[in-house]
């Protein structure tokens, strides 16, 4: 009888040390590596040490790295290496959306769909909507770094945006994230006080919000992955896109109930089998 194969190897990218404002992303990652144990050999590295590494894997999967902008040249010559060499890499690097910096934005607004309205350029600051106080931030920004509130008064006086984006600061009531393997929806989580934004709880989609969070899930156009897809509900009540997370969204795995996480893990493990095939 000959001997079964044996099982795919994945490199696992994550920063167990990187620290997170009300989030332990090392608590998520020791969760998903260990139980993707059991489909796949599986050997964690930091993303220092991705590029070195990758070519004893199947894949490599990057999952809670931290904000690429505190080691961008090593992140940049792991995508370089790892498209060079044909690596399988979960998340695939044809992201649109958060992968490839805010700039999406800017273009999805432009399309005139349902984002929060996004300008990038001096001259089209006069497009946004009245407010108190617009969000300014880096394009390659995560997590807050980088973003400052500005009163209305002050817009002018903002000067050459370059990698700038500018927001008007709504109102919103809370704000609601959508979760998805490859293109199935898997649950959403909401933080019903703005204030505590990662005081989350479960989430009852209905259809209506899933059509929205497909809207971005389909542009995307990713074929194998995780996302997330984060929205804000304004005063009209309409949802509105805060950001598509699609390099390494944190997945509030601590949060869901046992049958949820573990359907969530299996569908994973599915995903990355067929990224595999």
């Amino acid at each position: 009888m000959p001997a079964a194969a044996p099982p795919p190897r994945l490199l696992y990218v994550t920063d167990f040390a990187y620290e997170a404002k009300g989030r332990r992303y090392c608590d998520e990652d020791i969760l998903l590596s260990s139980r993707l144990r059991r489909d796949f050999t599986v050997a964690t590295c930091h993303p220092a040490d991705a590029a070195r590494l990758m070519g004893d894997f199947d894949a490599v999967v990057v999952r809670n790295s931290g904000p690429v902008l505190h080691y961008r040249e090593v992140h940049d010559a792991f995508r370089e290496q790892a498209a060079a060499d044909g690596v399988r890499v979960y998340n695939p690097l044809g992201g649109r959306g958060d992968m490839a910096g805010k700039q999406y934005l800017v273009e999805l607004w432009a399309e005139g769909l349902p984002v929060i309205p996004t300008v990038d350029r001096t001259r089209d600051l006069g497009r946004l909507p009245d407010a108190d106080e617009y969000v300014v931030k880096p394009k390659d920004g995560a997590d807050s770094i980088g973003m400052r509130f500005v009163p209305r008064e002050r817009l002018s006086g903002l000067g050459d945006l370059r990698d700038t984006l500018v927001q008007p600061r709504i109102p919103f009531r809370y704000e609601v994230s959508f979760y998805f393997v490859d293109h199935d929806f898997q649950y959403a989580l909401h933080a019903p006080d703005p204030d505590r934004r990662w005081e989350l709880v479960p989430y009852e989609a209905k259809a209506v919000d899933l059509d929205f969070a497909r809207k971005f899930i389909d542009w995307n156009t990713l074929d194998h992955g995780i996302q997330r897809v984060d929205a804000c509900r304004a005063p009209d009540g309409e949802l509105l896109l805060v950001e598509l997370e699609d390099l390494n969204p944190f997945l509030s795995l601590g949060l869901l109930d046992e049958p949820t996480r573990d359907a969530f893990i299996a569908r994973t493990a599915v995903s990355l089998r067929a990224l595999l095939s």
